[in-house]
């Protein structure tokens, strides 16, 4: 009888919360004639990302760094379009290098599309090797482009959205910002910086209606990913084999929807779900639901991840195994 009591009891509490979590999280953003601004817009998740909201009606700013390739992508764009009103605009500048210029082009589209309600931050680049392989060089390009990148559009518009108090920032981060892995060790600390920089910006700008969103996208087929394949030491392929790679396409539309619903956390797929519950920690939550999931599911989801990194462990060891083997013999030949 107890036991039916306290079952009854949780399943109340549950209900309630249901009810109550649609009060507290953010009111969805409206993308029929929004200005959104993406960054690396001109292919990849970037580009995917863009046709997605320019079909739900809005005004797009792409900005990339190879003019031709932007071009190319606004004629593909614009077959979406919903309404004659509609403007791609493309603007051809290196995110990473010069903030001032950065500040300079956005305050143009501004003037041209209006103000920014969504700014989504897709520019990055990955590049994968053993620690003592990777240039000194390589950690610090992969910084500026895949953080102070994400840094520079953002701090140019959040004056704006302070003062109109609306709209929503996104950070296209990596499940290799939620949990390192061999051969990531430049890509992945860039995109872990995100986490950290969304945390700080999101407690600082919710008072004006603005919402951050952090995206993990898993692999993904897009141009990047191909050319990474190339450099991706065995170790971190034999590790990549436990998960699928997903469709640019698909990964656009979680974005989206979760950049508009106002969620911290954007996700793919039981891989990406467990990974957020791990990853929690003190982010922040949209809904009571979000927390209350976290905090069941959390001790199951770390004995899974644990499992997990033996299995990673493992191969680490085995290709070192081999690797000093095949050194051994190659030394008695």
């Amino acid at each position: 009888m107890l036991l039916l009591l306290a079952a009854a009891c949780v399943v109340a509490f549950v209900l309630l919360l249901y009810m109550v979590s649609p009060l507290i999280s953010p009111k969805p953003l409206k993308l029929p004639g929004a200005h959104v601004v993406v960054t690396g817009g001109s292919s990849g998740i970037g580009k995917c990302v863009a046709i997605e909201c320019y079909k739900q009606g809005a005004f797009i700013t792409l900005i990339a760094r190879n003019e031709s390739k932007l071009l190319q992508t606004k004629k593909e764009i614009e077959k979406y379009s919903v309404n004659d009103k509609q403007v791609v605009l493309c603007i051809s500048v290196d995110v990473s290098k010069d903030y001032g210029h950065v500040e300079n082009v956005l305050k143009q589209a501004q003037e041209k599309l209006g103000p920014v309600d969504m700014l989504i931050n897709c520019a990055g680049t990955s590049v994968t090797g053993k620690f003592e392989d990777l240039e000194v060089s390589c950690f610090e390009r992969l910084m500026a482009v895949n953080y102070l990148g994400s840094v520079y559009a953002s701090h140019a518009i959040i004056a704006t959205m302070k003062e109109r108090r609306m709209g929503r920032i996104v950070f296209v981060s990596s499940q290799a910002g939620q949990v390192g892995l061999f051969g990531y060790t430049a890509y992945s600390p860039t995109k872990f910086a995100l986490r950290g920089l969304a945390e700080a910006l999101q407690m600082e700008v919710k008072p004006y209606n603005i919402y951050v969103t952090v995206a993990y996208p898993p692999d993904t087929d897009t141009p990047g990913f191909a050319e990474e394949i190339k450099t991706k030491p065995l170790e971190t392929k034999l590790i990549s084999e436990a998960s699928s790679v997903c469709q640019a396409e698909q990964v656009a539309r979680v974005i989206v929807k979760d950049a508009i619903q106002g969620n911290f956390n954007s996700f793919m797929g039981s891989d990406g779900y467990m990974l957020s519950i791990l990853t929690s920690g003190m982010s922040p939550v949209t809904a009571i639901t979000e927390g209350l999931q976290q905090v069941v599911c959390m001790g199951i989801f770390r004995i899974i991840g644990l499992f997990y990194l033996g299995s990673f462990d493992s191969i680490v060891r085995r290709c070192m195994i081999q690797r000093e083997k095949s050194e051994s013999t190659d030394k008695t030949k």
